[in-house]
């Protein structure tokens, strides 16, 4: 006889991945961020979509475990030395931005007729800029590393610290808001001692039970163990924290501060990250499901009338912010409008806020339009100030065009690469023909009398009216890749007996330059990797004779693996390094 098998409902499970899968990166392809595509992928799934959920509340509930993982990384990121060596501009810079945004944006609330509690949970939900979609935007214009990419980054990690406080304040704040169910008994001194005590019992374990711990799990030597405990402190910690009536989310970040400083934090942050990107994931999609359609379809004028509002005060705010900080016009306008819209963790301030009575299920829904909208606009608005920019690009009337230079070397871009190259030549007595395109750098270096012509160097006509066919020698120092890659393209083609010099960006831009043609480039991590690995040795002891051996030795392996990788060689090249080599030359990519 048959038997009939009742087997697990995989059809939710299926929806829910293919719904991240498909929408993340289409969204990302459309320069939206992956954040948008979960959220479109939840909506298109959800009660008001094709309706596959009809709770996405329960959903929410084990996706928020992607929030409190999420949190548990940045603890472990938050080790005193790092915080030390930021502090001026995490604390200065980051703080200064959030409590003046906060202020404003509360004000913005009151002003138009909402109390103090809900206007100042809207507000500051809407200060927490989103991570995702920022550091999205730094990367593809590759700004991450320079100074003003570092400012934007110790921001936005000061807005992720601030989620913390945050949550308590929804925590302190619900007995005394209007309306909240709590509202009559006034404050409630013992649930305050208890959230206290519970903070103090976990930096109590942290600091004295989970280094132990994870030593002596450790010489179990089993990894399953290993990423079983670490799930265990996350968990845990956040569990401590909810039994004393806190944020889940402290207690996972108060865990991963303790641990920052461990010998496990590489182990414990390998372990949770997977989790965290799976469920952070998730509970972005049951976000989107949760979004009332009828809500924003009944309420379109308040949520476009807030979404303005918010986002011109918070732009206003942090440009204002940033020229008291000494930023320059064009460095404040562009953090403006990269931060203008509200984050992801507004969601888990607004869902907090909603469950101790703070703001209602309408107010939840409006503020979570109000977020997702300003998120969308995002792009469109840095579109939009690019397109300005290129109206009013600064007039370069008066500025000198190269015109039958005859320079012994050309040096093409004169940033920090191009000024620190040419000092050798200048020195040497050489005379130079420099070019730029850009007017503010052309303008110091007259200050420093410098004479730098105005000229493009993707352009033929400007390469020859600025000698590059006469030159002995070209310094390409430009620091955008594409760019460096067409200018010796160019040059090795139309003047193929000068030697071309280029920056190169990374090991992957060196490729496209070999490619091209270039006599020499130099990879800017390859070559101060190369000089702290010497004097690493100089101090250990080591002969200069044996260092420049093993430089030359290394230098030659590099050449080699990168002929290979520009063969297609790829898997030949690999067999190149092995044990102790194969360590030491991977640290450069």
């Amino acid at each position: 006889m048959a038997v009939e098998h009742q087997g697990v409902a995989l059809l939710p499970v299926i929806t829910l991945l293919a719904a991240g899968v498909i929408a993340a990166p289409l969204f990302k392809r459309l320069g939206l961020g992956a954040v948008l595509g979960y959220l479109a992928g939840g909506l298109a799934i959800g009660p008001f979509g094709l309706k596959v959920f009809t709770d996405p509340g329960a959903i929410l509930q084990v996706a928020e475990l992607g929030v409190v993982m999420f949190l548990f990384l940045i603890g472990l990121e938050m080790h005193p030395s790092r915080l030390w060596s930021l502090r001026r501009q995490i604390f200065g810079l980051g703080l200064a931005q959030v409590a003046v945004c906060a202020v404003a944006l509360t004000l913005v609330g009151v002003l138009t007729g909402y109390p103090v509690a809900p206007s100042f949970v809207a507000g500051a939900g809407f200060v927490l800029t989103s991570t995702a979609i920022v550091m999205q935007l730094l990367e593809e214009r590759r700004e991450v590393n320079e100074p003003s990419g570092q400012r934007i980054v110790c921001v936005l990690l000061l807005e992720d610290l601030m989620i913390v406080p945050l949550l308590a304040a929804v925590a302190f704040l619900a007995p005394i808001a209007p309306g909240s169910p709590l509202a009559h008994r006034g404050i409630d001194w013992s649930a305050i001692g208890i959230g206290a005590g519970s903070i103090v019992g976990l930096l109590l374990a942290g600091r004295y039970l989970l280094n132990p711990f994870f030593g002596l799990l450790a010489n179990a030597r089993a990894r399953e163990v290993m990423t079983g405990a670490a799930l265990l402190v996350v968990l845990g910690s956040a569990y401590a924290m909810q039994l004393g009536g806190l944020s889940m989310a402290m207690g996972a970040f108060v865990a991963g501060v303790l641990l920052s400083e461990s010998s496990y934090r590489h182990q414990l942050e390998a372990d949770v990250e997977p989790f965290r990107g799976i469920l952070l994931g998730l509970f972005f999609i049951a976000v989107g499901m949760s979004l009332d359609l009828r809500v924003v379809a009944a309420s379109w004028r308040i949520i476009l009338f807030y979404v303005f509002l918010y986002m011109v005060a918070k732009a206003l705010v942090i440009y204002a912010v940033a020229r008291l900080f000494r930023s320059s016009h064009r460095e404040a306008t562009d953090r403006a409008v990269f931060m203008a819209q509200g984050g992801e963790f507004a969601f888990v301030l607004y869902a907090a806020a909603s469950a101790a009575g703070i703001i209602d299920a309408e107010q939840n829904a409006q503020l979570t339009a109000i977020i997702i909208l300003s998120m969308v606009l995002t792009p469109l608005a840095i579109a939009a100030m690019n397109a300005i920019r290129t109206r009013l690009r600064p007039s370069t009337e008066g500025y000198e065009r190269p015109d039958g230079l005859n320079g012994a070397a050309l040096v093409i871009g004169f940033g920090r690469v191009g000024q620190i190259a040419s000092q050798f030549l200048f020195e040497r007595g050489y005379e130079i023909s420099i070019i730029d395109t850009d007017v503010e750098m052309i303008d110091t270096a007259r200050s420093l009398d410098f004479k730098v012509y105005y000229g493009d160097g993707t352009r033929l006509d400007i390469l020859e009216a600025a000698g590059a066919g006469r030159a002995g020698v070209v310094l390409v120092c430009v620091d955008k890749a594409e760019e460096g890659t067409r200018i010796t393209e160019l040059v090795k083609a139309e003047f193929p007996l000068v030697p071309v010099l280029v920056r190169a960006v990374d090991r992957r831009h060196s490729i496209d330059l070999i490619k091209a043609g270039a006599d020499l480039e130099v990879r800017e991590t390859f070559e101060s990797a190369f000089l702290l690995g010497q004097a690493a040795l100089t101090r250990l002891g080591v002969d200069r004779a044996e260092i420049d051996e093993i430089a030359q030795r290394l230098r030659e392996r590099d050449r080699e693996r990168l002929q290979m990788e520009i063969t297609g060689g790829m898997f030949a090249g690999r067999a190149l390094f092995s044990g102790k080599r194969k360590a030491a030359d991977n640290g450069e990519s």
